[in-house]
């Protein structure tokens, strides 16, 4: 009660939160977000919703993917069963495999995971686009942006993930060059995370060509113009794509490009509004690729 902002314990505390929601979709079906359990539980959404406008939240806000890969190893496996009709489809969503969460045309929201009921990036990147909340006012906090400019906000969450891309693009083609097919045979200890091999080596032979798609991908995502500029971007990348890697390395570079997407987390590299946008355009690549 002495402070008008989120304490340390606020944010350790809503992290344990967060991972109960995650569970509670991806294991049983419930989306304790939907407008249903608003309505049953209207405190604990009401306390979300004044978490989420705050813009130092961006910073702890993790995502579904990332809580339910991670939570295994430190509580043990999760026990599938409950509202059977949303279960498999809210697992499908969680880990892009239902068409639509991770795929392009992305929705301008997502259903099971909210993204605009307060700022879904940095204010200096909500300020620099001139996004304007639903208060009116541009780049600020204490409001929600669900009514926002949707092709202003789809462009600057583009943006933030392709300028994040291409501060680190070699650091990053290393990375996601473990995903080859001579990558990740290094002897390494072993971690309960089912993604997690932080000793693996990359494949040194197709990491130029995953730097290449890398370069392609992040061009598209940082294409400013509106729509039109965008789907110029998205046919530039396919046909750069075609041309500088040859069909004898599409798939491992596409497989690498894989490992990339499914070891992007939140918030560690991205806010979920940036990282949407990056699965969904490496998948992009990798359709492309396959």
């Amino acid at each position: 009660d002495y402070a008008d902002h989120p304490t340390m314990m606020d944010f350790i505390y809503v992290s344990h939160v967060e991972r109960m929601l995650a569970s509670a979709a991806f294991w049983k079906g419930l989306n304790l977000r939907s407008d249903t359990y608003r309505g049953q539980f209207p405190a604990l959404n009401a306390w979300l919703d004044a978490f989420e406008k705050r813009e130092a939240y961006l910073a702890f806000k993790s995502d579904y993917y990332t809580h339910v890969m991670d939570i295994p190893p430190q509580y043990g496996p999760g026990c599938d069963g409950g509202f059977e009709d949303n279960r498999l489809p809210y697992q499908m969503s969680i880990k892009g495999k239902d068409g639509k969460s991770w795929d392009l045309p992305l929705s301008f929201d997502d259903a099971l995971q909210p993204l605009y009921r307060g700022p879904p990036l940095p204010l200096c990147v909500l300020k620099a686009a001139e996004i304007a909340g639903d208060n009116g006012n541009v780049g600020a906090e204490g409001t929600s942006y669900e009514n926002a400019d949707q092709e202003k906000m789809a462009e600057a969450c583009r943006q933030m993930a392709g300028w994040k891309l291409a501060s680190n693009g070699q650091n990053v083609a290393k990375f996601a060059s473990r995903g080859g097919p001579e990558g990740a045979k290094n002897r390494r200890k072993g971690f309960g995370a089912e993604l997690a091999d932080p000793y693996a080596l990359p494949d040194d032979q197709i990491r130029p060509y995953v730097d290449t798609a890398l370069q392609h991908v992040c061009g598209a995502l940082l294409a400013q113009g509106g729509p039109s500029a965008h789907e110029s971007a998205l046919a530039e990348m396919k046909a750069g794509l075609h041309e500088k890697i040859g069909k004898d390395k599409g798939r491992d570079v596409a497989s690498a490009l894989c490992y990339l997407r499914d070891r992007t987390g939140v918030p560690r590299d991205l806010p979920l509004a940036a990282t949407r946008q990056l699965r969904a355009h490496l998948n992009a690549a990798i359709d492309i690729l396959y």
